[in-house]
């Protein structure tokens, strides 16, 4: 496990410093976000594109994607227009999801939320173009890949934004709203599609990018749909006992919407430690790849950690 100052010994020699690590990778992921969309005609849509692409956030899921790769013998160069494509899809849900037909929000990281800003109209549309030049960023920008991994990386996260993932949990999430039996089974499954999904693709990806077995596979998948479902629970308890300044989104808005959540299920303490229990079976996963597996661990500990 990680410290709690983000400093992982390894042995006397070595130290894993988290926040340092996350820093240089968030600011290349922001360097290549920044490239990745141009504003041409007609500038509406890509200035909106823009405005959620590029407002901040903790980029973790593109980091995840790098982190993978590399761990796994590949490197940046390879993975990076995944990883700025997982960025894109990440941003067309938040974009979505903020719409008044769904969670109806204002704000998101800080800032007016797009349709606040562009309306509607335009803030469904700059979602669709997102998720759709996400597909085609990775296809026509990623580089000295074999076709056959670039193409098995776009069928599953095909997969994990669809029907079958994020989609399908988002249906289910809309339809339990102001219901007082949702299961924790139906709970578990919204959010292992609504948010696992992604992250999971993530993760996989960036190991399918470096030729990863199969067996490596399995046990990222599972590290990374353990680190999806601690990260809602974490969400969760952060709606309940974080302010709006420091959510940069509207706080107490799952209880406002009646939604059936893990600590309306649990309690906070015992979602608490739910979601450690996840972490620590997630670090599990990666026992076997040594001090190569610092950033993954050190994104999992994180997570529980964070306050935003």
């Amino acid at each position: 496990m990680v410290a709690a100052d983000n400093l992982r010994r390894i042995d006397s020699k070595t130290e894993f410093d988290l926040s340092i690590y996350l820093k240089q990778r968030k600011q290349l992921c922001e360097e290549a976000l920044e490239k990745s969309i141009p504003v041409v005609y007609p500038e509406k849509i890509y200035e909106a594109m823009r405005y959620s692409l590029l407002a901040g956030g903790k980029r973790l899921r593109p980091i995840l994607c790098l982190a993978t790769c590399e761990m796994t013998g590949g490197n940046i160069e390879m993975a990076i227009p995944t990883a700025c494509a997982l960025e894109m899809i990440h941003t067309m849900s938040l974009i979505h999801d903020d719409l008044p037909a769904m969670d109806n929000d204002d704000y998101r990281r800080g800032k007016l939320t797009n349709h606040k800003v562009y309306g509607e109209d335009v803030a469904i549309l700059a979602g669709d173009a997102l998720l759709t030049y996400a597909f085609e960023y990775i296809a026509s920008q990623t580089k000295n890949v074999a076709a056959d991994r670039v193409l098995r990386v776009i069928t599953h996260l095909g997969r994990a934004v669809g029907a079958a993932g994020l989609v399908g949990g988002q249906i289910v999430d809309l339809e339990s709203e102001g219901k007082s039996d949702v299961s924790i089974d139906t709970l578990n499954f919204i959010h292992n599609h609504k948010t696992a999904a992604l992250l999971e693709a993530c993760v996989v990806s960036g190991a399918i990018l470096a030729d990863a077995s199969p067996v490596d596979l399995q046990r990222l998948s599972r590290y990374a749909k353990n680190i999806g479902l601690a990260f809602q629970i974490v969400d969760d308890i952060l709606d309940i006992t974080a302010t709006q300044e420091e959510l940069g989104k509207t706080a107490g808005k799952d209880i406002a919407a009646q939604k059936v959540t893990y600590p309306s299920i649990w309690g906070l303490e015992e979602s608490r430690l739910k979601a450690q229990k996840l972490i620590q079976e997630a670090c599990e996963e990666l026992e076997s790849y040594g001090e190569k597996a610092n950033p993954l661990i050190g994104v999992a500990n994180y997570i529980t950690a964070r306050k935003h």
